[in-house]
């Protein structure tokens, strides 16, 4: 069984190339941490196989939140990341959601259909 995790960015804010990888990164070390906690034997699948990471597209906050809320009932680990606000856009604003490490066969249920980055 293959496992991965998945950052979904949010098209609509239109990042640069430089802010957008930071926000990716907070969503990846959020999520490592938290799944390692919450379920040990699917991080330590995802660390054995060399910890694949997805970064796709979310259109909007409402689809972020729609995502969570999907990845929350497989009880996928997820980690929505908010901005401090220092440089591009409002603080608070939402960004990205990470989700897993899971098995490839349930969080594709969750972003399966969306386009990569």
């Amino acid at each position: 069984m293959e496992h991965k995790l998945v950052v979904a960015v949010r098209d609509d804010l239109k990042l640069s190339g430089g802010k957008m990888a930071v926000q990716v990164a907070h969503a990846a070390v959020k999520c490592s941490i938290e799944c390692r906690k919450e379920s040990k034997r699917w991080f330590s699948r995802w660390m054995k196989e060399g910890q694949k990471k997805v970064v796709v597209r979310a259109r909007d906050l409402r689809e972020l939140r729609d995502l969570e809320r999907k990845a929350s009932r497989l009880k996928i680990t997820v980690a929505l990341i908010e901005d401090a606000g220092l440089t591009e856009i409002p603080p608070g604003t939402a960004t990205c959601l990470g989700m897993g490490p899971a098995p490839d066969s349930i969080i594709d249920q969750v972003t399966g259909r969306l386009d990569l980055w």
